[in-house]
């Protein structure tokens, strides 16, 4: 068994194209596990992800701040205590709300590719 305390995680910058701003950081959650990928991920003030899709499903659960969750269809505003699954293969995006940094636990299964969809 191990027992993880979020804040005594490092968070350490987190550079992607697949970000529209450079204010991201991650938390790896737990490096050593066999089957998920959980991270911490934290954007600033208005920095989003570009559309892009998984080849498993995605779990989101907001930890803080004001964010969206967005579809080619829809988009939803999301904040603490939100949970979000989102089906393997939907195009979709997330991040903070212009006036709100926002963070998010991000599971998925370990090894799943991610596609990005938009430059």
């Amino acid at each position: 068994m191990q027992v993880i305390k979020m804040n005594a995680v490092a968070k350490e910058k987190f550079e992607s194209p697949l970000f529209t701003g450079p204010e991201v950081s991650r938390q790896v959650l737990l490096p050593d596990s066999q089957e998920f990928n959980v991270n911490i991920v934290n954007f600033g003030q208005g920095v989003r992800n570009k559309f892009h899709a998984h080849d498993s499903e995605q779990v989101l659960i907001v930890t803080a701040g004001k964010g969206y969750i967005a579809t080619e269809t829809e988009k939803k505003e999301i904040t603490v205590g939100d949970v979000v699954l989102i089906p393997s293969g939907e195009k979709h995006w997330h991040g903070a709300a212009e006036d709100s940094e926002f963070s998010h636990i991000y599971l998925s299964r370990r090894g799943s590719e991610l596609t990005q969809l938009e430059d």
